[in-house]
């Protein structure tokens, strides 16, 4: 008997299909595709054989951080994946315990078949939310005609397709085992940029202030711009990585005006003394 088949996995991709696997859904905060990044490391892996399922647990690290990639690859070639911040990880494997521990009351009470009759409608036995910065995790124990399987959902707070793995029931102790052996070895700190970053600073013109502040999430270094004028603000951001660009460009426009203003010496003055020299 499987516990998957469920029909809720369902979003295609593997690191050994990666025309699917590094579209930009999935990548979001975790860019994997060295573009936007640095170059990306592979730490470790790990392979999961659980029922008709494989599962690849990859460490991987690049300018903005660790992260576990988890692939799916069910028996008919479908292929889903998520990403965890090695926090998230940490956070994900000790639900994994509390709902291994609620399983295994569940087949104390109820040997043999599914008894679906009794089930809620959505077939939800026990849920938890885990939330990382943009990220939500939805972890959700069900049971259907097939068995029970825990679903675990990422969804982007700005929008964009779900992605989500299931975990066979009868697997989750292994699963959590597994992802035990890579924060131990790897910890639960999800890296980064780790120096001191610039103090914020302010200047005023004319009746605006503008302020510069430079931040850290889980995408890595930025600077916000901010445009204050009678309590109304705006505000822009701009990423580390494209600093030098923006600042060539910036500097490239102050050249361009010093060049337009010296290439352009008449004033008033030296208007009224043409017009002096022609009354002589």
């Amino acid at each position: 008997m499987s516990d998957l088949g469920s029909g809720d996995e369902g979003i295609s991709g593997s690191k050994y299909n990666a025309s699917n696997m590094e579209g930009a859904s999935s990548r979001n905060d975790f860019d994997t595709s060295g573009k936007g990044s640095a170059v990306e490391q592979e730490l470790a892996t790990k392979m999961l054989q659980i029922q008709s399922k494989r599962f690849y647990l990859d460490v991987k690290q690049n300018r903005r951080g660790r992260f576990i990639k988890v692939a799916e690859i069910g028996a008919d070639g479908r292929r889903s994946q998520i990403y965890l911040a090695l926090s998230t990880a940490a956070e994900f494997r000790d639900h994994l315990s509390s709902f291994s521990d609620y399983y295994a009351s569940l087949a104390g009470q109820n040997a043999g078949p599914p008894n679906t009759d009794n089930l809620p409608e959505d077939g939800k036995l026990k849920s938890e939310m885990m939330i990382k910065d943009n990220r939500r995790y939805y972890l959700d124990l069900k049971e259907n005609a097939r068995g029970r399987f825990l679903r675990v959902s990422q969804t982007i707070t700005r929008g964009g397709p779900r992605s989500q793995i299931a975990l066979p029931a009868q697997g989750m102790i292994e699963f959590r085992d597994a992802l035990t052996d890579l924060l131990e070895e790897f910890g639960a700190n999800d890296g980064g940029f780790k120096g001191d970053l610039p103090e914020e600073r302010h200047m005023k013109v004319d009746n605006k202030n503008f302020y510069f502040d430079i931040g850290q999430n889980n995408r890595g270094v930025y600077m916000r711009i901010s445009e204050v004028k009678n309590n109304f603000r705006t505000s822009i951001t701009i990423p580390e990585k494209c600093w030098i660009r923006f600042r060539d460009i910036f500097n490239d426009y102050c050249d361009k005006m010093k060049k337009s203003s010296d290439s352009t010496p008449i004033t008033a003055d030296n208007n009224l003394q043409t017009t002096a020299n022609s009354l002589k």
